[in-house]
């Protein structure tokens, strides 16, 4: 078996709202680069991949992969991962090495999880992320702790989900930090709470703020901090676990991050992790060093969503809620449409490899949609709301 073609198309998804993160806006869409390998068998794998457009880079790695057995991942990871240079094609290669194995589950008639080790559940429990929104579903924008509070009560109602995690860094880190108290006050302890500052706040803030956070029993504190050396000093001073999906995000940073102490809980993107099969790599490292792991989220459609959870569920210490912004999805581009949740949870998809197909009718609508809209990366660091505004690190 071979390869013998490859396609990629860009498609744009609306939200439900605008979604307000520490660098900027969620202009109201996701997109998202759908990858197609085809076999010379006529099987063809599929993946996905954020980022911006990435058509353009995934075809320029086209003549370095046609003609090789979609079996044969080692060579084409190294025939595609570190191609320019050093620089790492993580993304890229994520996007390809889920589409081999979506070939390869097809071929043998089995699930993703399968040729992962087996899944041990059936379902992948998620979180429910607790954003400042513009344009929210019913109209306005969130301003106050409560409407938070009010987002997270929402969330459990409609998809069951018992765990949430607040993108923080946007607001006054006060006004977050009452986010977090009046969500314990009003939820309960039986919930799980996270916050996620994406690297924004500044060593003294991450320190002070963790340190009025830590009555509230918090599962973990992702990102308070910017780069390795601050996690590891803040972790020096707070006694909430220490989460990161950016410090390390790739195998050069892991060394590094363990030798500092600067971790408690790694949290993998197949994107980051080189696939799949990366992740599964990364969890043995984590637990050689008694760390913990859990699946986080790039804004991912159907598509990649299927690979996180076939990979998810064949971790059996993976047991924090996978990181998830899919409820903001108005469609997805999957034959049948969104995944439902189920007492929380995302069920694995049962059929042979990723277990999921195109719409075509969707993709073509959503090519459009894309056309129309086109690739925000250039403005993803703007807010249209404070034009003059623009993010600094450490600066809260």
């Amino acid at each position: 078996m071979k390869i013998i073609d490859m396609k990629a198309r860009c498609v744009a998804i609306p939200l439900d709202c605008q979604l307000r993160h520490n660098t900027g806006v969620h202009p109201g869409y996701f997109l998202r680069t759908v990858l197609e390998l085809i076999t010379d068998e006529g099987i063809v794998g599929l993946g996905e991949v954020g980022g911006g457009d990435q058509r353009g880079a995934l075809l320029k790695l086209k003549p370095r992969i046609v003609g090789l057995d979609p079996f044969h991942l080692e060579t084409i990871k190294l025939k595609v991962l570190r191609s320019i240079y050093y620089i790492s094609n993580a993304r890229l290669y994520g996007a390809i090495e889920i589409a081999c194995l979506d070939i390869q589950g097809k071929v043998l008639g089995r699930p993703m999880c399968d040729l992962l080790g087996g899944a041990v559940r059936d379902r992948v429990p998620m979180m429910g992320e607790l954003s400042w929104r513009y344009d929210r579903p019913g109209g306005g924008d969130d301003t106050r702790a409560e409407d938070l509070v009010e987002q997270a009560e929402e969330l459990h109602r409609t998809l069951g989900v018992r765990t949430f995690k607040m993108k923080g860094g946007v607001v006054d880190p006060d006004e977050e930090v009452r986010v977090m108290e009046l969500c314990r006050a009003r939820l309960g302890p039986g919930f799980g709470l996270r916050v996620d500052a994406n690297g924004v706040w500044s060593v003294p803030t991450a320190v002070r703020i963790g340190r009025r956070l830590e009555p509230l029993g918090l599962e973990y504190f992702e990102d308070p901090a910017w780069g390795i050396e601050g996690l590891a000093a803040v972790r020096r001073q707070v006694r909430i676990p220490i989460a990161t999906n950016m410090y390390p995000a790739k195998f050069d940073d892991l060394g590094p991050a363990i030798r500092l102490d600067a971790v408690d809980v790694v949290l993998t993107d197949l994107h980051y992790w080189e696939g799949p099969r990366g992740v599964k790599d990364l969890c043995a490292v984590l637990r050689t060093f008694n760390l913990g792991v859990g699946m986080h989220s790039g804004a991912e459609f159907g598509v990649e969503m299927s690979a996180m959870l076939h990979t998810a569920c064949t971790i059996p210490n993976m047991t924090f809620a996978g990181d998830a912004v899919y409820n903001h999805l108005t469609d997805d581009i999957i034959v049948g449409g969104k995944m439902r949740y189920e007492g929380g949870c995302l069920r694995v998809p049962t059929g042979p490899g990723l277990g999921v197909a195109l719409d075509e009718e969707k993709m073509e609508k959503y090519e459009r949609y894309y056309a129309e809209k086109g690739d925000y990366y250039a403005r993803f660091h703007q807010d249209p709301r404070r034009p003059e505004w623009y993010p600094i690190v450490g600066g809260m």
